[in-house]
């Protein structure tokens, strides 16, 4: 049985501002703020970056890999901080965390979850949610669709096109909710949101990963392919695969206990305030998602300041870094399974710590080899 979540309901959070003086400064520095998400998220947010990929979608096909690790690894509850799109949601139903960050130096990445926000606010189910999502029209009795497989949920999204009130009709809730949500979005902000939504409105579930300046690769997955995968034993484990992993994410997101920051992991701010704050709560992090965000870090020589940041975390020795690492020159990832150019890997952070400080990694390929958590 899991104990008591130790997180109060995020109007009774405020608190966080008054750990550190930096956290108060910034937020002050932000202007009043209409309610304690919003706070928060400029209390705990840095100045944004540029990352060439929009970033809508997860390129990672093998991301669900890491829900068997995590259950074989015991990991949940906690803290869990990650970066990037939904595919985080995956990961926070397997874990059912207390609380969540959404690190990513993207503002967009934030402006992203908006709209994942206000869709599950809106939503009396997973059906909803996904109609609302690609601006299917909503049946009146879309209560009787709760419960359908997720390959009935793709098959009826696939049977009812776009038609230009649904579409107006999910922007327009979308929007509604967002303004409650107290940020103080401008005008780029707003049509931001507004073309992140019609893109997944537009293309449907053939959405793809898309970057700037780079040609597409053969192996990025669509949406409906990532709705379609499983875990290393072939589960449907994606967060829209059941109702009871959506309700769980929906819980989180109504109770304002996922909150996206902008953030950069080897930057001087996001990172350790989190960790400021997580710390005033007695709360450790069970996991941290990276990505490939490391292979980047190492490349611009901020590794071992993102390694300094993870050391302020509070963790103990069931903390995990969850990374996705792509074929390289020199080849497939030892535990990369066949079909997959990712492979998703857990590592303790304890360990990743103990290694870095011994000098054990030359270079990325170390980091991503050795000491890495394998099941039975």
């Amino acid at each position: 049985m899991k104990e008591p979540r130790s997180i109060a309901p995020l109007h009774l959070i405020l608190v966080v501002c008054a750990l550190t003086a930096s956290c108060a400064g910034r937020a002050r520095e932000s202007g009043p703020a209409d309610s304690a998400f919003s706070e928060l998220i400029a209390a705990l947010s840095e100045p944004g970056g540029h990352f060439d990929t929009d970033n809508l979608i997860s390129n990672e096909r093998s991301y669900l890999h890491a829900v068997t690790d995590l259950e074989e690894a015991g990991v949940s509850g906690g803290a869990y901080l990650g970066v990037g799109p939904e595919q985080n949601f995956s990961y926070i139903a397997a874990i059912d965390p207390e609380i969540t960050f959404l690190v990513d130096i993207r503002r967009d990445n934030l402006l992203e979850h908006l709209i994942f926000k206000a869709l599950f606010a809106e939503s009396a189910n997973r059906f909803e949610y996904a109609s609302l999502l690609f601006g299917r029209p909503v049946p009146t009795d879309v209560e009787t669709r709760t419960g359908v497989a997720v390959e009935r949920l793709i098959e009826l999204l696939d049977e009812t096109p776009v038609t230009r009130a649904s579409r107006r009709a999910a922007r327009d809730r979308v929007d509604r909710a967002i303004r409650g949500f107290g940020l103080d979005l401008d005008d780029a902000d707003v049509a931001t949101i507004d073309r992140f939504h019609g893109e997944f409105i537009d293309a449907g579930l053939d959405l793809r990963f898309r970057t700037h300046g780079r040609s597409p690769r053969f192996y990025y997955p669509t949406y409906r392919d990532m709705l379609l995968e499983g875990d290393r034993n072939g589960r449907r484990v994606n967060y829209l695969a059941s109702e009871t992993l959506f309700r769980t994410i929906q819980t989180l997101q109504r109770e304002d206990r996922i909150i996206p920051i902008v953030g950069d992991l080897a930057g001087d701010h996001a990172l350790r305030a989190i960790g400021e704050y997580l710390s005033g709560r007695g709360v450790k992090v069970s996991a941290i998602y990276t990505s490939n965000v490391e292979f980047y870090l190492f490349g611009s020589r901020s590794f071992a300041r993102f390694i300094d940041n993870l050391g302020q975390l509070p963790i103990d020795d069931r903390s995990v870094v969850i990374r996705s690492v792509f074929h390289s020159l020199r080849g497939p990832h030892p535990r990369a399974v066949p079909g997959y150019y990712s492979t998703q890997l857990l590592q303790s952070v304890d360990i990743l710590l103990r290694r870095v400080r011994e000098g054990a990694y030359r270079d990325y390929w170390d980091v991503v080899t050795r000491d890495v958590l394998e099941g039975p």
